[in-house]
């Protein structure tokens, strides 16, 4: 689960709605500085248990760097509404939702950066094997070729049966799982603004969200030669360590994938929040180097 470090939206950004052809959805949208014409645009999309906010600290530097750059929260994530049917989240659903986003916040006039942490990588490279043509480049953040790891796999499945069980409520599961902490989790000293956050959120997201989700995180097969079929600039970046797929498999995607390679070191899983600042920073070397023209290749460094 993302932390986010802060959730305090600078003057450059704001919080609003996203009409789109499939629905509304909850956004942060960041902007350049006043007079400066952005020099490309980005939608991030977030992974699973996550949400806009695990943007947030990228998103001043990114707009610094003369990038205007929409987060989102899928479809029954935190903010943004979503059915109590497991059928709405599949992930052919989520990704022409992807596609609208897009759409709705860009208008068609500049192809986008599009950035998928975790199962937001799942599914924005879904969307983009669909229709490559609105966007400029992909990063996949901390995401990987197909399922989690096994280990991972035995948790979610688990997660998965709780949440489908009529006797348990959202609540619960959240109380559950914070007894299942590491003891050296509970020693650290999480804001009581950031906790309590993280909490909402939980409680906001749409349960059969999860499930779905969560599904396809355990069932994920492997498309990477899919991706690598479009002619799009890419961009695989991690953490140094990763519990949900390991570094030396993102390692091995990059190389089929004919990928830059980017490695935050002393972050995890979520190095949009644990390390902003040099995770903007080679984002926006990357998406620099693409252009909105979207340039074919961009060669492993």
């Amino acid at each position: 689960m993302s932390r986010p470090p802060s959730l305090f939206l600078p003057s450059c950004a704001r919080a609003h709605r996203l009409r789109t052809s499939r629905g509304d959805f909850a956004v942060h949208e960041a902007v350049p500085p006043a007079g400066t014409p952005p020099r490309g645009h980005a939608l991030l999309v977030p992974g699973f248990t996550g949400s806009k906010e695990d943007f947030i600290a990228l998103l001043e530097p990114l707009a610094l760097r003369g990038f205007r750059v929409v987060a989102v929260d899928g479809r029954g994530q935190h903010e943004s509404e979503g059915p109590r049917d497991e059928s709405a989240y599949a992930q052919e659903e989520l990704a022409q939702d992807v596609l609208a986003q897009t759409a709705a916040a860009f208008g068609g006039a500049e192809r986008v950066h599009l950035l998928g942490h975790s199962l937001g990588g799942l599914i924005t490279r879904a969307a983009l094997i669909k229709d490559p043509s609105p966007y400029a480049s992909f990063t996949i953040m901390s995401s990987g070729p197909g399922a989690i790891a096994q280990t991972q796999q035995q948790r979610t499945r688990m997660l998965i049966d709780v949440l489908a069980d009529p006797k348990t409520d959202m609540e619960w599961i959240w109380r559950a799982m914070r007894s299942l902490d590491p003891p050296e989790a509970a020693k650290e000293s999480t804001p009581r603004e950031i906790a309590a956050f993280l909490r909402r959120r939980w409680l906001n997201t749409v349960p059969e969200q999860l499930i779905a989700t969560g599904r396809q995180l355990v069932g994920e097969p492997d498309r990477v030669a899919e991706l690598a079929a479009v002619p799009l600039p890419k961009h695989v970046l991690s953490g140094a360590v990763d519990y949900a797929w390991p570094i030396a498999l993102m390692d091995d995607m990059a190389v089929r994938l004919g990928a830059r390679r980017t490695v935050i070191e002393s972050a995890e899983h979520s190095p949009g929040a644990e390390r902003p600042e040099p995770t903007a920073r080679a984002l926006a070397d990357f998406w620099e180097r693409s252009g909105p023209e979207g340039a074919a290749g961009d060669p492993a460094s």
